[in-house]
């Protein structure tokens, strides 16, 4: 008995070993552009990641996939577009998709809720959609959007700091006063390779 006690240590301690080399792989970050998005806001938005991830990789354009477009409000599926990101994405990448098309998710009752990104977290897809932001600082905020939406896939939870990258922005744009992770977002995230 006592040595089956001894084997399931020593199996526990293994698997843990596995799960802290899985957590220091770096990933890479995929930059898929979808549809007719201009290429300016893509490398805008990548060039910003690389700031805080700089393993970023700018994929060659694709069309959003038809499966995603919601006819009724001529918008596209996030949720279904995680889906086909996620299905193209292997072990150790994180694909972003950036689209300038109309996005939306179920939000509680709400069947169809026009939004600015979903990620999976955490998960290896997420997008963001600049179709929502304020044409004088659609840049910034598509930024802000892509840099949360990846963080999600990090595993990061929305932040009850105001000032966050990650605080719940609940459907509207990031104000000015969002710039940058707070501390605690920062210090998990540097577990996960980032810099700062």
């Amino acid at each position: 008995m006592r040595w089956l006690l001894v084997l399931l240590v020593l199996f526990s301690c293994q698997k843990e070993k596995e799960v802290s080399k899985l957590d220091k792989k770096e990933v890479t970050i995929l930059i898929q552009s979808l549809g007719e998005i201009p290429n300016s806001d893509v490398v805008f938005v990548a060039e910003k990641i690389k700031n805080y991830y700089p393993n970023v990789k700018i994929l060659d354009r694709i069309e959003l996939p038809k499966e995603a477009y919601y006819k009724e409000r001529n918008r596209y599926r996030a949720d279904s577009l995680l889906k086909f990101l996620n299905e193209r994405t292997d072990d150790n990448f994180v694909t972003l998709g950036l689209t300038n098309k109309d996005i939306s998710a179920t939000k509680g009752k709400i069947k169809d809720f026009g939004i600015f990104g979903l990620a999976y977290r955490p998960g290896k897809s997420a997008i963001a959609s600049s179709f929502r932001a304020k044409k004088e600082t659609k840049k910034e905020e598509f930024f802000k959007v892509a840099i949360h939406e990846l963080g999600h896939t990090q595993g990061l939870k929305h932040c009850k700091n105001l000032n966050c990258l990650m605080k719940n922005a609940e459907g509207k744009s990031f104000g000015k006063e969002v710039v940058d992770f707070c501390e605690n977002c920062k210090s998990f995230l540097k577990t996960k390779h980032w810099k700062f």
